[in-house]
């Protein structure tokens, strides 16, 4: 099952009394994608929708809802749960009941009664709502039918605190919300609660394999950054003892040289304990930079002799 799935399995279980199943009823209605004076279609793949729709219409209008299964095909057998309603006298019941205009759909926040604007929000996900898998992208959005109807929840998820953008795709207005924590507060307001701490808990496992990447590649650079220096320096001291000049050398300058011939593969730090007398790594750099200077002098000497 999908995450998305998951979502809706677990506020389907909190849309209980009648209230909250008059609000998410009212959010699937408003925000479906046809709704007409002649026809109203709720369609979904999901059969948790499947499942909810005919429990909101037997317990708001007492009536019986006959669903319509087809199977459509989409990288493999999928089934497609539509609910049509023709009947005029039902549809003038579904828009007198919840102030639905078809030709102007809007939030009626009247309809909203005994704090269940989380039900509302709820069906609307049930709608036209959408959230990607956590572990491939933190993405939650709503395909709504029109720029009004979209504004309308722009505004109120702003209400809650979650911040979500607008862009027109397929003649669909469609609101979206990247941001992990927004989506969170959105999953919980809307009565998925355990879906969440999965959001969260993914988080966490992503953001510690993001740390443990980062410390592996800052190793990996330190390292190669200490062989590009133990080569340049090994070039260096090399060039010094063929022009015969090692021993030409102050004695701290010919032990750290012969060192590091003898150690190339370690660090500053590890060469400075092993002297005679134990300097740090900043004096190590400091006597390799002498030893670079006095290198490249003696190859423009060279230079100059050819």
């Amino acid at each position: 099952m999908s995450f998305s799935n998951d979502v809706r399995e677990e506020i389907a279980r909190s849309i209980t009394d009648r209230d909250r199943q008059f609000a998410c009823l009212y959010g699937v209605l408003l925000y479906c994608r046809t709704f007409t004076e002649k026809q109203i279609v709720l369609q979904s793949e999901s059969p948790v929708f499947a499942r909810l729709m005919p429990t909101l219409f037997h317990s708001v209008f007492r009536t019986v809802l006959q669903p319509d299964v087809r199977t459509v095909a989409r990288g493999g057998a999928q089934s497609m749960v539509s609910f049509t309603i023709t009947d005029s006298g039902q549809i003038a019941q579904i828009c007198e009941t919840y102030h639905i205009h078809p030709e102007k759909r809007e939030i009626r926040l009247s309809n909203l009664v005994n704090n269940s604007l989380s039900a509302f929000l709820a069906g609307v996900f049930f709608g036209c709502g959408s959230v990607m898998d956590p572990n491939k992208e933190y993405h939650l959005e709503f395909n709504t039918p029109s720029e009004l109807l979209c504004m309308d929840l722009q505004k109120l998820l702003g209400s809650i605190g979650v911040n979500g953008g607008r862009i027109l795709r397929k003649q669909m207005y469609v609101l979206y919300i990247k941001d992990s924590e927004h989506i969170e507060d959105t999953l919980t307001y809307m009565g998925a609660q355990q879906c969440t701490i999965e959001l969260m808990n993914i988080k966490i496992h992503k953001d510690m394999r993001n740390k443990a990447n980062r410390v592996r590649n800052c190793d990996e650079a330190n390292i190669n950054k200490v062989v590009s220096a133990a080569m340049r320096q090994t070039e260096d001291i090399r060039w010094i003892v063929k022009c015969g000049q090692l021993d030409a050398l102050s004695p701290e300058l010919r032990e750290l040289a012969e060192l590091r011939l003898e150690n190339p593969e370690l660090s500053l730090k590890e060469l400075g304990e092993l002297l005679s007398v134990p300097i740090g790594r900043s004096g190590v750099n400091h006597r390799f930079q002498k030893i670079a200077a006095i290198a490249e002098e003696l190859r423009s000497r060279a230079a100059h002799t050819k």
